[in-house]
């Protein structure tokens, strides 16, 4: 009741004007969600980074929080970043899309100001700095889950509902997984259910819209998990484990369940290393990995992406484990083209009229 209570009145405070809002200068598009974790945000920013590339925006930013990194104040992901210095998710996509700028900080307007100012008056913008000495603005930044973050009023809210946690049928922490009120799904511009079943019929997607409480002018889209082709996490990895039949799953993520049914139609899961989100791998968790394939001769050792990230800051990891380490790649996809190609307008709308 006290929780309820206070996330009410702080946004009274900011919903009147009593409390201060920054806009970036440039349009920012926030991914979000009011739930703890879990709900997808990592690959919906990667998808809509994938999208305004397709459409011409070459010069992109993401700004997220960096949790659980080790750091202060703001840090870039660059090449020489590590899991602890900025954090797994902000990693990943750095090293999936070296041609955008991604960054962490924690005061997300200092981090836009940052971002936007393009004159080095900050003295972290000379790393953002090109050879001739200019810091380039971006076009887009892409807020990763500042939803809650009301100080920094962003062009577009896209909020990130978990298909198998409706959000009307959980409770505010601690006796459930809302970290805010369920109510404030009304200051989005965009709700996407993610996590769906492949197909979904109309009078459940009709349902999801009338329990989610949304007007007629916010857009409701539904998204699958697209799992890809395993990549290593090391660079000599040999490929022949892939085709094993038995399988050691390492993970430090919210729910590994779809990753494991993913898995289970090719594999015979012998072991599996369970972790909790954003597991830190210390020299005793790479010992119980080697210990694992030890016991498994023969068998693969697969993980997350988001691991992926951490593991390859682990130092000593032994060669046996390094020869075998793999990761699944997964994307968020629309369950239609339809919905593909109207969230993409909806997109590119919005940045249109800012």
């Amino acid at each position: 009741m006290i929780y309820r209570i206070a996330l009410t009145l702080r946004h009274w405070f900011y919903d009147k004007g009593w409390k201060k809002t920054f806009k970036a200068d440039v349009p920012t598009i926030c991914v979000g969600n009011i739930t703890v974790g879990g709900t997808g945000k990592t690959p919906h920013t990667e998808m809509i980074l994938r999208k305004l590339l397709e459409n011409g925006r070459d010069n992109l930013a993401v700004l997220s929080r960096g949790y659980k990194r080790k750091s202060k104040g703001f840090q870039l992901a660059g090449a020489d970043a590590t899991a602890r210095l900025v954090g797994d998710e902000p990693l990943q996509m750095a090293r999936k899309f070296p041609m955008v700028t991604v960054a962490v900080d924690k005061n997300r307007v200092h981090g836009c100001q940052l971002l936007t100012s393009g004159t080095g008056v900050f003295p972290e913008a000379k790393k953002m700095a090109d050879a001739s000495g200019n810091t380039p603005v971006p076009e887009v930044i892409i807020l990763d889950d500042a939803f809650q973050y009301r100080k920094l009023e962003a062009t577009l809210n896209i909020v990130l509902v978990d298909y198998n946690r409706p959000v009307f049928e959980d409770k505010l922490m601690p006796w459930g997984r809302l970290r805010d009120i369920p109510s404030q799904l009304k200051r989005a511009q965009v709700v996407i259910v993610t996590k769906c079943p492949a197909e979904l019929d109309e009078v459940e997607r009709a349902e999801w819209r009338k329990r989610l409480k949304l007007s007629d002018e916010q857009p409701l889209f539904f998204t699958t998990v697209r799992y890809c082709q395993a990549e290593p996490v090391f660079p000599e990895a040999d490929t022949h484990y892939l085709y094993s039949k038995r399988l050691v799953l390492v993970s430090g993520i919210a729910n590994n369940t779809p990753l494991r049914q993913y898995l289970s139609d090719a594999y015979k899961i012998v072991q599996r290393l369970e972790f909790p989100d954003h597991h830190r791998f210390s020299a005793g968790d790479i010992h119980s990995i080697e210990s694992a394939i030890k016991a498994n001769p023969t068998a693969c050792l697969m993980t997350t992406e988001k691991d992926a990230q951490r593991l390859r800051d682990c130092k000593m990891v032994p060669e046996n484990v390094r020869q075998r380490l793999f990761y699944t790649p997964i994307q968020a996809a629309f369950l239609t083209e339809e919905e593909d190609n109207q969230f993409a307008q909806t997109l590119l709308k919005s940045l249109a009229t800012e």
